[in-house]
């Protein structure tokens, strides 16, 4: 039976390097300094998430169903995973977008009522980021020359 990866030293809490490398097969043994996947930075209560995560193949509805939290907690946690993989979102583009359902609903009734250009409406649902959506200006109505 093959015990749990230990990654926090269990005196002083730092993280652990792998440096042996161990085969059962043929009783090899490789020293040195080997890297941890990404993955394995995770505490329990991470790695418990990207399972539930992966087991819904990514359907956030049916994560926050399994979990019982809010849609709001979900993208917390999966910001938090992809966080300690080394995935900097602050950095990230599309993280200025507002693409929630409700943002797009808006995007698409100003575009049915006339109020932005099909053009304005692909830019501010394919990442325009967070600015205000431009609104057509209504021409103004010019005065009769009576003179």
């Amino acid at each position: 039976m093959m015990r749990p990866l230990i990654l926090k030293c269990p005196s002083c809490n730092g993280d652990l390097a792998v440096s042996k490398l161990h085969c059962q097969a043929c009783e090899i043994a490789i020293e040195g300094d080997f890297g941890l996947p990404a993955l394995l930075r995770l505490n329990r209560a991470q790695l418990d998430f990207v399972e539930v995560f992966l087991k819904n193949r990514g359907n956030i509805r049916e994560v926050e169903r399994e979990l019982g939290v809010s849609y709001p907690t979900v993208r917390a946690r999966l910001d938090e995973v992809l966080d300690a993989i080394g995935f900097n979102l602050a950095s990230r583009a599309d993280d200025d977008r507002d693409d929630t359902p409700a943002s797009r609903r808006v995007v698409l009734d100003q575009l049915s009522a006339g109020k932005i250009s099909p053009e304005e409406a692909m830019r501010a649902l394919s990442g325009g980021g967070r600015q205000s959506i431009p609104r057509k200006e209504k021409p103004e109505r010019e005065e009769p020359d009576h003179g």
